[in-house]
């Protein structure tokens, strides 16, 4: 197990940067930015997302009036004021209008028959159960079964008498004419944290307004008519007042508490809160019941009034922004958004781009760390200007093995031992002593030509795949016809050189090993076809090369290890 290094937690890490002098790319960051800046601005200020918001806090009370005129069966001409017609006393933030009665007129205290319905019809006394009463009863039960016209007979119950005997209210209601009644809505709102108050009355709004606008004209008018707020509701007064239901009035106030852009006014909508197909509820619409007592001959007697009307709903919502104190801070959310470096970045990889430029790019910005147990081989063909990296395969030949990417050879310039010995090599006199080296008889030369070779001087005597490689794409010359193959790798005197100069201490001249200088010729090779190779990569040397090094500088028992993937010595 590795030691816990202590001090290489005391370390600072940086990203890598590249500055690319260019007027496009500068152009399009510029661009995208702007864009993305802006698209962030209309959307803050639409939204109003640079505030702070504060929800609305609410008080409603209404004022109705109107006065109505109805013929009332059994009772004649009523006339109705706003304590006739407003029924039910006003719960917080609602009030009803009554729109439609039954009346049960003169009820006395006494015995009666029970109003007949669906299990209510007897025919004896055993039928009926002294005090015996139920939801839907008008009284309790005496246990007399009495005659309730000529042809039924029903229980006789203790009770108000005569019982309600109607159920389904008059068509067309009694009080239409509520349509023309008229309701002044007061509204009083608050945001706590911005110690913001406000109504709807606002302050220019005075008595002589109050008493003269009209919604038609005017949004911002408190004063509503009951009929336009069920139109507004999508619904007409006349059917609704028949069985009455519940209308919401939505008041909406959406504040820009900034004061160079304040704005809060009331939005008022409408809509029907109840169900209003009567044939899909049990109990359709909304009634309630009431009663006036009043005297006769010294007898208490009483009126029941069941009452259909409309329950109207004062909704009230909204919420107020303010402060630029929070502008600050989504802009420092949003910042995030216009790192374009990303899109940049994509677009100088991809083909959108220039293919060099994006080349250089990445191998200055990006240290590329290959998985260990995946091999990539760099390839230098004599008749492409770039390599290959290509991946190990067991099956297929290296000279059939598509790319992964291409690279750009980077120039021996700092590789300070191939530049001397090439600088040794180029000064020595024309007059050498030493004549240049011989060509032995080509060991290639008797192996038949492999389907895969291209310069006819490859050998198949090994079955690796890795080791089926041409110095060719396409036919033509072998590069070991070059005669500076024969000058920069074969040559005994530049080899040596290399040598020693890698290691003074090492043998003379004559003592020096043949293994020594086959290696030493791959990595002449290496350096003067590939450069400096890709990182993580392994550099293949054709079949061609291979075998004229070996033939120029053999293994004593005819053995060789074969291709070995390695940075330094490719092969032996």
């Amino acid at each position: 197990m590795p030691s816990c290094d202590v001090l290489g937690l005391c370390q600072y890490q940086t990203n890598k940067l590249v500055r690319i002098q260019s007027v496009r790319l500068g152009s399009l960051k510029w661009s995208l930015n702007g864009t993305i800046l802006l698209i962030i601005c209309i959307m803050m200020l639409w939204n109003r997302e640079y505030q702070e918001f504060d929800l609305v806090v609410s008080s409603v009370t209404t004022k109705l009036k109107g006065v109505a005129q109805t013929n009332l069966p059994g009772i004649g001409d009523v006339v109705w004021d706003v304590l006739d017609f407003s029924g039910l006393p006003q719960d917080k933030n609602s009030f009803f209008v009554v729109t439609n009665v039954i009346i049960t007129k003169n009820q006395m205290k006494g015995k009666c028959p029970e109003v007949p319905s669906k299990g209510r019809l007897c025919r004896t006394d055993k039928d009926c159960e002294k005090g015996a009463w139920d939801q839907q009863s008008h009284g309790i039960q005496t246990g007399s079964c009495v005659k309730f016209d000529v042809l039924k007979k029903t229980c006789e119950v203790s009770a108000w008498c005569p019982t309600e005997a109607t159920s389904s209210p008059p068509r067309p209601a009694l009080l239409a004419a509520a349509e023309n009644f008229t309701v002044l809505i007061k509204n009083n709102i608050r945001f706590p944290a911005f110690s913001f108050i406000r109504r709807n009355i606002l302050p220019q709004m005075n008595v002589a307004y109050l008493r003269s606008c009209d919604r038609g004209n005017d949004s911002l008018c408190p004063i509503f008519r009951l009929g336009d707020i069920v139109r507004g509701a999508g619904e007409t007064f006349s059917d609704m007042a028949v069985e009455g239901g519940v209308i919401g009035i939505q008041i909406k106030w959406d504040c820009n508490l900034d004061r160079f852009m304040q704005s809060c006014l009331p939005r008022y909508s409408f809509r029907r809160l109840d169900e209003k197909e009567s044939n899909r509820s049990l109990y359709p619409g909304l009634n309630y019941r009431f009663v006036k007592y009043h005297m006769v001959n010294g007898v208490e007697e009483r009126t029941l009034y069941k009452a259909f009307g409309i329950r109207f709903d004062v909704l009230v919502f909204g919420d107020g922004g303010y402060s630029l104190i929070v502008l600050i801070k989504r802009i420092n959310l949003c910042s995030v958004c216009l790192q374009t470096t990303l899109v940049i970045d994509w677009l100088i990889q991809t083909r959108c781009y220039s293919a060099e430029v994006g080349q250089n790019y990445s191998e200055r910005k990006v240290e590329s760390v290959q998985d260990k147990q995946q091999c990539i081989l760099c390839v230098s063909y004599v008749d492409e200007k770039r390599l290959r990296l290509v991946k190990k395969s067991h099956k297929k030949s290296l000279q059939d093995l598509k790319a992964m990417s291409e690279w750009h050879k980077v120039t021996l310039a700092d590789n300070t031992v191939h530049l001397r010995a090439v600088l040794c090599l180029l000064q020595q006199d024309v007059g050498d002593s030493q004549a240049p080296p011989t060509q032995k008889s080509d060991l290639t030369v008797k192996h038949r030509r492999p389907a895969w070779c291209k310069c006819d001087r490859c050998a198949a005597s090994s079955s690796l795949p890795q080791e089926e490689l041409c110095c060719r794409r396409s036919d033509g010359a072998c590069i070991t016809s070059s005669p500076l193959f024969q000058q920069l790798v074969l040559r005994r005197s530049l080899l040596e050189a290399v040598l020693l100069h890698q290691d003074p201490l090492s043998p003379p001249v004559g003592e020096v090993q043949t293994a020594a200088l086959r290696h030493c010729a791959y990595r002449l090779y290496i350096s003067w076809r590939f450069g400096i190779p890709p990182p993580d990569t392994h550099p293949a040397i054709p079949s061609c090369s291979v075998w004229r090094i070996r033939n120029e500088y053999p293994s004593s028992d005819g053995q060789y290890s074969g291709f070995t993937p390695s940075r330094t010595t490719p092969t032996s």
